[in-house]
């Protein structure tokens, strides 16, 4: 049985994606005003929208347990996996990588935790290209290399309406929400090294959708792409923004994954959030 690939729901790939690369998600679990629940699969995007709409409201993420990691692999392991690839939410948003590890230590070196050190496409650009490598028959390291690739070739940049929420969950310092919100700016963020950082300054959402647009052909370069496309509650600014980047790019467009982020990024970004993952393809 080829190498085995574990991702965590942020993601956010497209159902049939999951099934067609036989990718295994371990869900997060969130907690919205006192209500507990697994991202995915008890507590979905719509849940998160709505509770953060309201005047009051309590919202925080945890990372699955070492021991559900460690459940999910000896499940792979006991079903003849050669191994496996286990590709993460950014160790500097949670402890989810942190947790992988710890599950791994007891499987004598058959478990490989890749962190992607980043969220959404992010990371699931590399899970899927570690999913090809076990396909075409890659051993764990090849498997590894090829997640570890993909990630030094993808890049993330998001809009949020405010940085209220990324403040809350402590995801961005005072200073930065402060600066954020004076004026009522409109924050462009990217995610160097895996943390959020706030990149530049709109003034309004169209002019965020367009910003976001051009950053991403910059990151491309000259090089073919696939493109990922989040939002949360904003559907119709997902859909300029995948308008946009598709006459942008033109045929050095690949594929593009469109999807609704899940309720542990609702939490943390707010509804409005545009996201675009650009991951440029290798030549050959």
């Amino acid at each position: 049985m080829p190498v085995a690939v574990v991702i965590d729901s942020t993601a956010y790939l497209p159902p049939e994606l999951v099934q067609a690369h036989r990718l295994t998600v371990v869900p997060l679990t969130v907690v919205l005003n006192g209500v507990e629940g697994l991202e995915g699969v008890e507590t979905q995007p719509a849940d998160a929208t709505v509770a953060l709409s309201a005047r009051r409201v309590t919202a925080t993420t945890s990372r699955p347990a070492p021991e559900q990691f460690a459940r999910t692999y000896r499940r792979l392991l006991d079903a003849g996996a050669d191994g496996i690839v286990s590709v993460h939410l950014s160790a500097a948003l949670s402890g989810t990588v942190e947790a992988a590890r710890l599950a791994a230590t007891d499987l004598d070196g058959r478990v490989e935790v890749v962190d992607s050190r980043s969220a959404g496409m992010g990371l699931g650009f590399p899970a899927i290209a570690a999913a090809i490598a076990a396909e075409t028959g890659a051993d764990l390291a090849g498997v590894r290399d090829a997640a570890l690739a993909a990630i030094a070739r993808t890049t993330v940049w998001f809009y949020v309406d405010t940085l209220e929420f990324l403040r809350r969950g402590g995801r961005i310092n005072a200073a930065e929400a402060l600066v954020g919100t004076a004026l009522s700016v409109k924050p462009i963020m990217h995610m160097p090294d895996g943390a959020i950082v706030l990149r530049e300054k709109v003034r309004t959402a169209s002019r965020g959708v367009a910003r976001l647009v051009d950053l991403a052909v910059e990151a491309a370069g000259d090089d073919d792409v696939d493109l990922g496309v989040h939002h949360l509650a904003a559907p119709q600014r997902a859909e300029a923004l995948r308008a946009a980047l598709t006459e942008r790019f033109g045929d050095r467009l690949r594929d593009t994954y469109v999807s609704e982020a899940g309720a542990v990024v609702a939490a943390h970004a707010g509804p409005g959030l545009a996201c675009v993952v650009v991951h440029r393809r290798p030549e050959g």
